[in-house]
């Protein structure tokens, strides 16, 4: 079952980056597209927003990574 959760765990953290790269894919995009400036702002936003959401997936990865551990450390202490 740990087996199973670390994979999940590993999982969601490819989840978080593969949506921040599209978010940042667009921000990018629409920076490059020069007839639609009025939108400049919305680029930086969708921009900013993927590496908050990064951010929070590396350190919801690392949470739970050290969760595991101590958990798998009081395992081996209580058999």
């Amino acid at each position: 079952a740990l087996e199973r959760t670390r994979l999940a765990n590993e999982r969601t953290l490819f989840s978080y980056i593969r949506t921040s790269l599209y978010l940042l894919t667009v921000g990018v995009g629409i920076l490059q597209i020069d007839t639609v400036n009025h939108l400049r702002t919305l680029a930086w936003v969708s921009v900013g927003v993927s590496i908050l959401i990064l951010g929070m997936g590396i350190i919801r990865f690392m949470q739970l990574k050290k969760q595991l551990r101590l958990y798998i450390e009081q395992d081996k202490f209580s058999k």
